[in-house]
């Protein structure tokens, strides 16, 4: 069979050339083109998943990768019972090389020896360029876009070897436009200016006695040192509301962000002189119902509430944030068959309050044979199963302090390798907001029927809540 001596170029970039068995060759007179693809190992195959598992898009370049690969992918990834932290997976001598984007998988499949970062590098290219075609990777904008996804598959992959990659290139002779799907808070609001309705509130509601409720959530995450130096802190907070309101409400609330009460008092010299604090907010989501136009703007949160429960904002923070408790751990070997323990809790709030549900829990060794304890407060108990002891206080009041001190008693073992000490983790709950978050008001408008904002019961609770809140021992 004879071969010929050149490349074939077309739409400005390098195709392989095949033979009529329909495998590839590269003319013998291109050293270096002939030495790249023969080091060069690619993919046999590439899988677009939902996160049921079904099959979206399904490309195989490789004889080697039979359809049972796509089921393998099912069951040992998106449907299996422990969660997968590996990217790469293998499975009967096949590698599956996997992202996940919102409820997508992206898989590509091969059997040879490839290069992780060379397959990763190319399907985070692809995403790419799927998103400058038709925006966000979802499962409606892929179903609604696969002829396009085809076509650019063609474009960028030739038997498992990557091409072209380049967006501007591949817009220049790929010109369909893809379909993109509008988001919820964009159709809400097309439906909103159509129709004048709001999607999330019926009207004609009614109640003999119009209440709000309010609480601001929040969990306090901290790591710190032995020596008690704060290594990460920051608070996630939620602000929940139960509304039952007549008619079509407009609410108002405001709170202490510092760029809100910097702008009203001129300079942050004059928020503290005049002793109201303000926090520093990194960021924050809001409900649909919100107008972010006018907190853009007036950093205003101004909304129509929907009937009921709802979750109003969520946001973060990690600056000033009063820490409610400090442990003050002392751990000390006595020889390799005992072990004694002391911790000490501080709490730093108000002597006006009361922390619940407080609970620390302390690790031990695997060797641990026996435990015995001494608590000033509350129960404390050695679970052999967690290998912890667990001391349990049901209240505790501001500027007070407790210890515990305990004996391990440990098994000899033959292994010389020192036992690294997990850190010690804490849960309670305090009935103030550790990063300083405040209501400043909320005030609710209602035009249509006859009740003012004084008519409105309002209700406004803080809780502190531990997220993971340890200390290193």
């Amino acid at each position: 069979m004879t071969v010929p001596r050149r490349l074939k170029m077309a739409k400005g970039r390098m195709s392989v050339m095949r033979d009529k068995n329909g495998k590839p060759f590269v003319p013998e007179d291109v050293g270096v083109i002939q030495l790249i693809f023969k080091n060069l190992k690619m993919l046999g195959g590439l899988f677009i998943y939902n996160h049921k598992g079904e099959v979206l898009i399904s490309r195989v370049y490789r004889d080697d990768i039979g359809r049972n690969a796509v089921d393998a992918f099912r069951v040992n990834v998106i449907h299996a019972r422990q969660q997968v932290r590996s990217p790469v997976t293998n499975i009967a001598r096949t590698s599956f090389f996997h992202i996940k984007r919102a409820n997508i998988w992206v898989a590509a499949v091969t059997k040879q020896n490839v290069n992780a970062s060379q397959v990763f590098e190319f399907l985070l290219k692809m995403l790419e360029v799927m998103s400058s075609y038709f925006g966000k990777i979802s499962e409606e904008n892929v179903k609604n876009n696969f002829v396009l996804i085809y076509e650019l598959l063609d474009e960028i992959l030739d038997f498992g070897y990557p091409q072209n990659t380049d967006t501007g290139v591949l817009k220049t002779f790929i010109t369909q436009q893809g379909i993109k799907t509008a988001s919820k808070e964009e159709q809400s609001q097309i439906t909103s200016q159509v129709t004048g309705q709001i999607g999330w509130r019926r009207e004609g509601i009614k109640y003999r006695r119009n209440e709000l409720f309010l609480d601001v959530i929040e969990y306090v995450n901290l790591l710190m040192s032995p020596q008690g130096q704060v290594l990460s802190a920051h608070v996630a907070g939620k602000v929940v509301m139960k509304s039952y309101l007549s008619g079509m409400p407009e609410c108002k609330f405001g709170i202490n962000d510092k760029i809100v009460m910097d702008a009203k008092r001129g300079s942050s010299d004059e928020t503290q002189r005049s002793g109201k604090t303000s926090i520093a907010i990194d960021d924050c989501q809001f409900h649909q119902c919100v107008k972010l136009s006018k907190f853009e703007t007036e950093h205003s949160i101004s909304f129509v509430p929907p009937d009921g429960e709802f979750e109003l904002m969520r946001y973060r923070t990690t600056k000033d944030i009063s820490l409610p408790f400090r442990v003050i751990p002392l751990v000390r070997e006595v020889g390799r068959t005992k072990m004694e323990v002391k911790v000490v809790i501080k709490s730093n709030f108000k002597p006006s309050l009361l922390a619940q549900k407080i609970e620390v829990r302390i690790p031990t060794p695997l060797n641990t044979s026996g435990v015995q304890l001494i608590c000033m407060k509350g129960k404390a108990k050695y679970k052999a199963s967690e290998n912890a002891i667990v001391w349990k206080i049901k209240r505790m009041g501001g500027m007070k302090e407790s210890q515990i001190s305990a004996e391990i008693e440990l098994l000899q073992t033959d292994t010389k390798k020192k036992w690294t000490r997990p850190p010690i983790s804490m849960n309670f709950e305090v009935p103030f907001a550790p990063s300083g978050f405040k209501v400043r008001y909320l005030k609710v408008f209602e035009s249509k029927l006859n009740y003012s904002d004084h008519d409105v019961i309002k209700w406004v609770r803080y809780i502190g809540r531990s997220g993971l809140y340890e200390t290193r021992c």
